[in-house]
């Protein structure tokens, strides 16, 4: 093999594993946010590119995680925050990528059913049994959240607030980074701690 060749194959490599770790790198704070087409739990299909000049929050979630209790069974702060996006005319999208047999997995009807108990209103829930829209987002924890402004640029990533604990009265004590960005949004102003450290249970992906 010429000095040449070996070049070209080295090049052509390289080339392949910048393209791979770009498709694999999370999304980028005031870049476009990955599209992506979903499953709902009402049956329908989910379409990220038909939402453009809407406000949307992705919610990555696991109703088993004790993370989330706290913020929906002992003190209803999430409900509380999808009801005041509901009312700013936001979209506010739960995502469930927890694999069958893992941790949170549930169909449809069951999600619905879970919301209906706990008072929750999201716009939909996305399940993404194949981690696909998880892993394009690089959703690491339930909670994790993603805001998207109306122009279809990622403006917020990271957690519902900066205390990570599982207790509820921690809430009130906490920078509330998710309420902080809707009201920063339906204000017209720039979205304060853009990009904040998510915590609560791993997303349970397939594998």
């Amino acid at each position: 093999m010429s000095i040449r060749q070996s070049a070209k194959i080295a090049l052509a490599s390289l080339a392949f594993a910048l393209v791979s770790t770009h498709a694999m790198a999370e999304p980028v704070i005031n870049k476009p946010a990955p599209t992506f087409s979903g499953k709902a739990a009402d049956g329908s299909t989910i379409n990220l590119a038909d939402l453009k000049g809407k406000t949307v929050v992705l919610e990555w979630t696991n109703h088993e995680c004790p993370y989330v209790v706290k913020h929906y069974d002992s003190s209803s702060n999430i409900p509380g925050l999808q009801k005041s996006a509901a009312e700013k005319g936001f979209v506010w999208l739960q995502v469930i990528s927890s694999a069958p047999g893992k941790q949170g997995h549930v169909d449809g009807a069951t999600a619905i059913s879970l919301n209906e108990k706990r008072g929750a209103t999201p716009t939909n829930t996305i399940l993404d049994p194949e981690g696909t829209i998880g892993k394009l987002y690089n959703a690491q924890t339930s909670p994790h959240f993603f805001i998207i402004n109306p122009e279809g640029t990622l403006v917020y990533k990271g957690g519902v607030d900066s205390i990570k604990s599982n207790k509820a009265e921690d809430i009130p004590k906490a920078t509330p980074y998710v309420k902080d960005a809707l009201e920063a949004l339906a204000a017209g102003k720039k979205v304060p701690n853009q990009s904040t450290a998510p915590y609560g249970c791993s997303i349970k992906y397939a594998g």
